[in-house]
């Protein structure tokens, strides 16, 4: 740990990544166990979002329950460190593969949000965009049965209320032209946008090395950044409770737990 910390204190201009580990103390579970096991329901895919009307009433049953969690979810000392290391410019810029607003809501600025938001809605016909709170109130609404529905929290804002009924969820369409509504948020099977991507490789390379926080990344769009960073000859700093896909290539790493080394690594600042 204090190697971690002296290796992160003795250089400013960190490209930082996070994972959903940096949000669990908000309250906001993780994706895997500490061996790197999927600990949740399967997730609706972006094909089946996207083909399937059961698809997207399982999909807004479980996120109108979970969004009460996500609303209510704070920053934690984690996200209020990394805040902080970025206004001392430690921290260049910050990648999360997370989708719940935090970072912003902590004040953190220099945000790329990898796999996009779930505040924000799109109609994937129009563009027409919708704050995601707008709808909570039309689905509480015609939805009288699942407004009140107490399910378990999972990530992503979802909710795990599978044992529920939802063949006759009603679920909103875009008031301009009736086209889907989805979350601005990438689903497993979709893309990231190619100029998100660009953007957060481009951070990287002007960075000094790269730390990982709070993510197994056992997704690819995570463990490529780290491949990058090997590429480049610069070093690989992780923080993570648990298995990790980069272990083997990480320069170093503390399985423990991230907010105490984020705040130490302040304290040198």
């Amino acid at each position: 740990m204090q190697q971690v910390i002296s290796t992160l204190s003795s250089s400013q201009n960190w490209l930082v990544l996070t994972g959903a580990g940096v949000s669990a103390d908000s309250g906001v579970p993780t994706y895997r166990d500490k061996q790197g096991a999927w600990q949740r329901l399967p997730p609706v895919t972006h094909q089946q979002f996207m083909t399937e009307q059961s698809a997207r009433q399982r999909f807004w049953a479980r996120n109108m329950v979970g969004w009460r969690f996500m609303i209510e979810a704070q920053p934690n000392t984690a996200h209020l460190a990394l805040a902080a290391l970025e206004n001392t410019n430690a921290v260049s810029h910050l990648v999360t593969q997370n989708v719940d607003g935090l970072h912003q809501r902590a004040g953190s600025c220099r945000v790329i949000d990898l796999h996009g938001r779930l505040d924000t809605v799109s109609c994937m016909s129009c563009g027409l965009r919708y704050h995601r709170g707008t709808l909570q109130s039309w689905m509480q609404q015609n939805n009288p049965e699942f407004s009140q529905s107490a399910g378990v929290i999972a990530p992503d804002g979802d909710a795990h209320i599978d044992q529920l009924d939802y063949s006759n969820m009603q679920i909103p369409d875009c008031e301009h032209c009736g086209g889907i509504l989805k979350p601005d948020a990438v689903f497993f099977g979709d893309s990231i946008p190619r100029n998100r991507l660009d953007e957060a490789r481009q951070q990287l390379t002007s960075a000094q090395g790269l730390l990982v926080v709070g993510s197994s990344l056992a997704v690819y769009s995570g463990y490529r950044f780290c491949l990058w960073a090997q590429a480049q000859g610069k070093p690989i700093v992780i923080l993570n409770q648990g298995t990790t896909r980069a272990d083997s290539i990480a320069s170093l790493k503390a399985d423990s737990r991230c907010a105490s080394i984020l705040q130490e690594w302040l304290a040198n600042c």
